[in-house]
């Protein structure tokens, strides 16, 4: 499918169309047309369903905002599974303005112009198209086998995956569903770790909003954190090294927080297995370890 724009427009291949269970319609719908399109009348519908036929987008122009955006999940709200779906190539002659592949599961985006942080949950790998810089999603690479080459400096070195480059990415390992590692070396975006269900991911640095929110299952280790951290968990352990900005565990459903300050949560000490798991999870003394509290539902 070949599609050209005038200029650049939000939410194209996005398989949530803007969180349409949200707004209902109201920022836009599956069958609205798509503004600014040169010579075609595509709906935003017509681009997933071309993605879910295992077929190609390819985009000619400069494009918006959260491009595929959950490419490659077969949502329950539209009747789906919840669960990955392999999906075609997004393929863009231009530019692509922030937050491209947030909580992207399968395929692959190759872009010829720049990319514009933050990004999504993707990262570099070599390409296999001439003048296309290649993008895949983390979550697919870590559950698919590690079978592309990711670029320095960022590294992956047997199951660990280490993000060395800097770039801020939203929703790092979304829907993870392998006991697999990714190790961020600096910051990183809003709702890390989002639905996740198995593995390790540490944030060396800080992370935004949302992070860890409707976290299934693995273990989460980050530095500061903005507002949210552990809201809806069902599952899992979250580890907060520093500070919060609020609302940390606002309606947990399950799993476990480990933090020095307050929640939205009763507290309790940590018992002696824990303070061993923050022992070793965190490199720190068992006294540092006892001045964690801990929140639970």
């Amino acid at each position: 499918m070949d599609l050209e724009l005038i200029q650049p427009v939000d939410c194209l291949c996005d398989f949530t169309y803007d969180f349409y269970w949200q707004h209902k319609g109201e920022r836009l719908s599956p069958s609205n047309i798509i503004p600014h399109q040169k010579g075609t009348s595509y709906k935003y519908e017509d681009l997933v369903s071309c993605l879910k036929r295992r077929e190609d987008v390819h985009i000619k122009g400069n494009v918006g905002r959260r491009l595929g955006s959950s490419l490659g999940v077969d949502l329950k709200f539209f009747g789906g599974t919840g669960r990955p779906i392999n999906v075609g190539s997004i393929t863009v002659d231009g530019d692509i303005d922030t937050r491209m592949g947030i909580s992207m599961v399968s395929g692959a985006i190759y872009v010829n112009g720049n990319v514009k942080q933050p990004t999504g949950n993707v990262v570099e790998v070599k390409s296999d198209r001439a003048g296309y810089r290649k993008f895949m999603s983390i979550t697919n690479l870590l559950n698919g086998g590690l079978k592309d080459e990711i670029l320095l400096p960022n590294v992956l070195s047997g199951d660990e995956l280490f993000l060395k480059d800097g770039i801020i990415r939203d929703t790092i390992a979304a829907r993870l569903d392998t006991d697999k590692t990714v190790i961020v070396e600096g910051d990183a975006g809003m709702s890390t770790g989002i639905l996740m269900k198995r593995g390790f991911v540490r944030v060396e640095g800080d992370t935004g909003m949302n992070t860890g929110v409707l976290q299934r299952g693995g273990i989460l280790i980050v530095g500061n954190t903005e507002e949210f951290a552990g809201a809806y968990m069902r599952g899992s352990i979250l580890i907060i090294r520093g500070k919060a900005k609020g609302y940390v565990g606002a309606n947990m459903k399950g799993g476990v927080i480990f933090y020095k300050g307050e929640a939205m949560l009763p507290a309790i000490a940590p018992d002696e297995s824990d303070i061993k798991m923050l022992v070793k999870l965190l490199d720190i003394s068992k006294v540092e370890a006892m001045m964690f509290r801990k929140f639970l539902r």
